[in-house]
């Protein structure tokens, strides 16, 4: 029997033709295992470990910092550790997980090719993030009373007072810094972040040295030298961003940033409260047994 054909189309064909690219995949599959996870693990380290590295870098910055306070006595080390881990650390949570709705929203806005929208999305976050700064000062500057009512020594909550105080500036480089982060980490710019990471963690070192040592300004230098790091990566995250850059997803800044507000605040709100309920149930008992 012969084949049947239809307008001169064998029915016995192939519905698709080959495709180069399926049969590289399929050649793909068929390497050992071995070698596909090795392919598979430097494809995973080329995103991730810049972002580790950035992480440590930050971290360390507060431990050089403690470092440096460490030398000037046992209050101000208590004083600059409490400050840094109880009063930031809170704010911190609460405004990283609020940061983190930029993850879902740039992500799908680059997926689509939408690219102008992550301009948008991350100046939107700024406006959103800088009003709970606002909303958050409070912890600031009644930070001496509430570590007194957590049960801390009075000369250490004192202390602990007046250097959170000098951590306000700190505090609102939180607002800028974390969606300039997502919004360059959504475009795989992760080793842009390691690298201004590694210079603040170098002008930390300086600063410190300079302020506390040099200048002779005890732990009040050593909360500015936190302060200059922290703006640092703001500064050099911004100046990569609408310096040309990122010509795709930053076209300036845009009024459209400024509607849609309240749909942002809930998409962040549930995530930003989740992270900083976590930090409240694991530091609470901690100042209470000390």
């Amino acid at each position: 029997m012969g084949r049947i054909s239809i307008n001169g189309d064998d029915l016995h064909d192939t519905l698709l033709p080959d495709d180069p690219v399926n049969h590289d995949v399929g050649q793909e599959n068929q390497d050992p295992l071995a070698s596909r996870v090795w392919t598979e693990t430097k494809k995973l380290w080329e995103i991730v470990g810049p972002a580790i590295f950035s992480r440590v870098a930050t971290f360390s910055m507060n431990i050089i910092t403690q470092a440096f306070a460490g030398h000037l006595g046992d209050v101000e080390l208590a004083a600059i550790s409490i400050a840094n881990t109880v009063i930031v650390g809170f704010n911190f949570g609460l405004l990283l997980g609020m940061a983190s709705a930029l993850e879902t929203l740039c992500g799908q806005a680059f997926g689509a090719k939408r690219y102008h929208m992550l301009g948008i999305y991350m100046q939107r976050s700024w406006i959103v993030l800088f009003f709970c700064c606002f909303l958050l000062l409070p912890f600031y500057v009644f930070a001496a009373p509430l570590l007194k009512f957590l049960g801390q020594p009075d000369d250490v909550a004192e202390q602990s007072g007046l250097v959170a105080l000098w951590l306000i500036p700190l505090h609102f480089s939180f607002a800028f810094q974390f969606p300039l982060q997502r919004f360059l980490q959504s475009q795989l710019k992760n080793q842009v972040i390691a690298w201004i990471s590694l210079a603040s963690l170098g002008v930390n070192v300086l600063t410190s040295w300079l302020l506390v040592y040099v200048l002779d300004y005890g732990v009040i230098g050593a909360a500015i030298a936190l302060d200059i790091s922290w703006w640092v990566i703001v500064i050099g995250l911004f100046i990569y961003t609408s310096c040309g850059w990122c010509p795709s997803t930053w076209t300036g800044f845009s009024t459209q940033a400024f509607s849609g507000l309240w749909e942002f605040v809930k998409l962040s709100a549930a995530s930003g409260v989740m992270l900083w309920y976590l930090l409240l149930i694991l530091k609470i008992p901690l100042l209470q047994s000390n």
